[in-house]
């Protein structure tokens, strides 16, 4: 069973920084495509970044110069790095695997932005 746990969300104040973590357990992060979701109060979830398994990746046009995904295939862990943090980008944050035909989801990480 594919287990996605995330780590790292939090308070932060406009132009801080976050790094979310994403550690995998019944899957490998580097044999498929990686994952971030959020979804902010009273919206629908989105897309926020994606890597491939070839390692290419693709941003939501407002996060793009901000955010990094990244993975670590000795961890299993895919990573986040949030830079120049907005209020816009509060939401919780969840990571999302693809393995073997099913959806898997981590249970989230909130992240709030504010001052």
């Amino acid at each position: 069973q594919v287990r996605l746990v995330e780590s790292g969300g939090g308070l932060v104040q406009p132009g801080g920084s976050l790094r979310l973590s994403c550690a995998a357990s019944g899957s490998m992060v580097t044999i498929t495509a990686m994952d971030w979701y959020r979804q902010a109060p009273g919206k629908e979830r989105e897309l926020v970044a994606s890597i491939s398994s070839n390692g290419q990746t693709n941003y939501e046009d407002s996060v793009k110069g901000r955010f990094t995904i990244s993975r670590d295939w000795p961890k299993n862990a895919v990573y986040l790095q949030m830079n120049s943090l907005e209020p816009a980008d509060t939401a919780v944050y969840y990571c999302h695997q693809r393995w073997k035909r099913r959806d898997f989801w981590g249970r989230g990480a909130e992240v709030t932005v504010s001052s």
